[in-house]
């Protein structure tokens, strides 16, 4: 058991050299200028040792920015905003503060994410996750303007016009340094709160919906803690609720179940890839974009009622009886007193176990 850990703990070790070499290799010569060779020699590595942590240049890169998004913003504001207008405008703040500063003489660590979208696009295998990333980050921001604003109805609409404007002032900051006016964005988005979208959730409509089956099998989760993202904190599981595994090209179905599940029920979406390697640090990083931003900008009671778990080694999808999974997967469970009461499978599976709640 010693030996084991001891492994483990140099591993741990050595993918941190790695991750760290490869942040001063991108940051320095930018992500299409890298190479895997200087990497290896920054981190006192041969170049098969860094292959033996990470697949493949574009996997590095994605942990790099994954770890850099995890961090804190530089500006938090002192207390949290009471309500919608004053939320989006510490939320924009907490975003922009992460971009390239491009008056400096040196490179900015700001300057490290300039290649992702072009990466993204690049390869359809990255870009329908990315998209389905984008919308959850829409729903997850959406759920939090609803708490602090909920007579307004659904915010998800609202949402994605902050993201769009914020991921439009990334993207014109490295393409035109000096044209952004973050007093004027952040303004912007504070103003939006107030926008009608005539914004509506519709149940999906779907030739072949999959029905809920009741079912009676164990419920048995990992006994080591499971990190809720939104809270970045462990996770206690409760006696009921529902369960939904997700493939990254799935990820915003999980609206589905929050809006049709019981008051109450709990909500919890587990996130799986068909390549563990490349996009489920993908996956941390568009998540953590905006969790580390949302949460110091709304108070903890506004923060989305959802809980969402990164799945790596399959865990709680192998507990939620989901052998196989790929980018497209969709299965939802609904537990009770420790029991899977009833599961549905496939596109509407969401939707279809929180009817039975």
């Amino acid at each position: 058991m010693m030996d084991r850990l001891s492994r483990a703990e140099a591993q741990q070790r050595t993918r941190a050299r790695v991750l760290a070499a490869a942040r001063d290799e991108f940051t320095e010569r930018g992500y299409r200028d890298a190479k895997v060779d200087a990497i290896a020699e920054r981190a006192g590595l041969t170049r098969g040792g860094v292959y033996s942590n990470f697949p493949g240049k574009r996997a590095l890169y994605f942990a790099v920015l994954a770890e850099e998004a995890a961090r804190p913003p530089a500006a938090s504001p002192p207390s949290p905003g009471r309500t919608a207008h004053e939320a989006l405008g510490h939320f924009a703040r907490g975003w922009l503060a992460r971009l390239p500063l491009y008056t400096e003489t040196d490179p900015s660590p700001g300057r490290l994410a300039v290649d992702l979208v072009p990466e993204i696009l690049a390869d359809e295998h990255t870009r329908l996750p990315y998209a389905q990333l984008l919308s959850l980050d829409a729903v997850l921001l959406g759920l939090a303007l609803e708490q602090l604003h909920p007579m307004a109805g659904r915010r998800v609409g609202v949402a994605g016009a902050v993201l769009t404007h914020l991921q439009g002032a990334a993207r014109l900051a490295a393409a035109a340094p000096g044209f952004v006016d973050e007093f004027a964005v952040v303004e912007a988005c504070s103003r939006l709160a107030g926008l009608d979208l005539a914004d509506k959730w519709d149940p999906p409509h779907l030739v072949h919906a999959p029905s809920p089956r009741p079912v009676d099998e164990p419920w048995s989760p990992p006994a080591g803690p499971v990190v809720d993202a939104v809270r970045d904190a462990p996770l206690g599981w409760p006696p009921s609720g529902l369960v939904a595994v997700l493939g990254l090209r799935r990820a915003a179905a999980i609206e589905e179940a929050v809006r049709a599940a019981a008051p109450g029920t709990p909500v919890t979406a587990v996130l799986v890839t068909g390549d563990p390697d490349e996009l489920a640090n993908l996956a941390r990083l568009v998540l953590a974009e905006l969790l580390t931003c949302l949460r110091p900008a709304f108070p903890e009671s506004a923060w989305p009622h959802l809980r969402l778990v990164h799945d790596r080694d399959l865990s709680l999808a192998t507990a939620a009886g989901v052998d196989v999974v790929s980018d497209s997967t969709e299965t939802a469970v609904v537990i009770r007193d420790g029991r899977i009461v009833a599961r549905a499978d496939g596109f509407g599976a969401c939707h279809a176990a929180a009817s039975v709640t």
